[in-house]
């Protein structure tokens, strides 16, 4: 009787440790070896968006409040962040890999997964590679740019391997490790558990991911509720199952207004900018939306929040009419307040445009004048991608046009040819 083979190497999984951080004590390096948080703004009613190692066993993470920080470490050292050096650093390591191999997909900012030919899917050749990939980024990059890395037969068990040890970590999961080498991990420790995920999963009668792993395909099909049950399946029995496509469902960003914004003018300029954002990302990703929703936060707790829907649309004039429509019937009373309208300041602004529908599912306009919108759209993008960002841009958010300084989510990395502002 043959054997069959073992399923070979597929993927390397590449996670940049405490990045942010790390990001901050290269550059500037009177902070290496000291306790540092970075964060959004100078202030304590904020939180830590990093936290380096050196924070971490005062229990400083990422999440921590500014204040609870400070009381944990008192000799921490805040910083405010300064994402167009983290989205720069970004394409350097992307550079440092690619010397080694060629980057397959990245997942944000401070995560990206490589395919394995042949010659690099036995484990020995793996570490070499990956020793490979940490010297070209410490040397073409920073000492201070550390990283863990996972290997596996599939994408999914590359990235656990990656959070298995860490910082510097190097952890290879071979198809005859398995089930056995994800035993001693939590529920949490999987990729795609967050807090309501792992309740489902207890919910079903499951504590363990060894128990996890030895459910049979339908009742994973159950606790997930969709097909995505059975690649969980595959992909813990180290299946080498393709991801699952991904349709975007929302565009949007929202902005904390500084004092000196918090009226209703300058509320209105800053959701412009945001809008024009939203719908040069929605063209950049090839999708239309059909419903915009807008949001203001009030000094107190009031809120004002309304939505629009339309046909599949795209275009920044457009999108603005929307908006100054919603804008224009606004309640004299917001919902939790009693105080008259104007009275009322504003706080925190937002814009989501929802319903996206891929390009290839949407018939093009009729009319020639929405054609013509689309065009300017489109001119206007080529203008700030080959000029700058902000050399076109609508007279009704010129007073705004500084404000709302680029923020990075782990999971969407800014285009630096586009405004600055907070993706969601």
């Amino acid at each position: 009787k043959r054997e069959t083979p073992p399923v070979t190497l597929t993927t390397l999984f590449l996670d940049l440790n405490a990045y942010f951080a790390s990001v901050e004590q290269q550059l500037r390096p009177e902070l290496r070896g000291r306790p540092v948080a970075v964060v959004p703004m100078l202030a304590d009613r904020t939180c830590c968006i990093a936290a380096s190692y050196e924070a971490r066993p005062f229990g400083v993470r990422t999440g921590t409040a500014v204040h609870e920080a400070k009381r944990l470490c008192p000799h921490i050292v805040l910083v405010e962040a300064r994402p167009r050096e983290y989205v720069r650093i970004h394409h350097e390591i992307l550079d440092a890999i690619d010397a080694c191999i060629p980057v397959h997909k990245v997942y944000s900012i401070d995560e990206c997964a490589c395919r394995l030919v042949p010659a690099e899917a036995s484990p020995e050749a793996a570490r070499a590679l990956a020793l490979r990939i940490k010297r070209s980024v410490r040397e073409r990059v920073g000492e201070m740019l550390r990283c863990s890395i996972g290997v596996a037969t599939n994408r999914f068990l590359a990235k656990v391997a990656s959070d298995m040890h860490k910082p510097d970590g190097l952890t290879i999961i071979r198809r005859e490790d398995l089930p056995h080498a994800l035993h001693p991990l939590e529920l949490r420790d999987l990729p795609g558990v967050a807090h309501r995920m792992e309740a489902r999963i207890r919910a079903k009668g499951v504590h363990s991911v060894a128990q996890l792993c030895d459910l049979p395909v339908h009742a994973l099909e159950d606790i997930w509720e969709s097909v995505l049950g059975r690649h969980w399946w595959h992909w813990l029995r180290g299946d080498d199952v393709a991801d699952i496509a991904t349709h975007r469902r929302t565009i949007g960003h929202e902005h904390v207004l500084p004092p000196e914004q918090r009226n209703d003018a300058d509320a209105r300029a800053v959701l412009v900018r945001l809008l024009s954002k939203a719908a040069a990302r929605t063209r950049r990703e090839g999708y239309w939306a059909t419903r915009l929703r807008v949001r203001t936060d009030y000094l107190g707790g009031a809120a004002w929040r309304e939505q629009a829907t339309f046909a599949p649309c795209q275009d920044t004039l457009t999108l603005i009419g929307v908006l100054s429509s919603l804008w224009a019937r606004r309640s004299p009373r917001v919902s939790g307040s009693s105080r008259p309208d104007e009275r009322l300041i504003p706080y925190i602004v937002g814009v989501r445009l929802e319903g996206l529908e891929h390009h290839t599912a949407v018939t093009p306009p009729l009319f020639d004048e929405a054609h013509e919108r689309n065009d300017l759209s489109r001119a206007i993008d080529r203008a700030n991608e080959r000029h700058g960002v902000n050399t076109v841009y609508l007279a009704s958010m010129h007073g705004a046009r500084d404000s709302a300084p680029m923020r990075i989510a782990f999971g969407a990395i800014p285009d630096l040819t586009l405004p600055d502002v907070h993706h969601d």
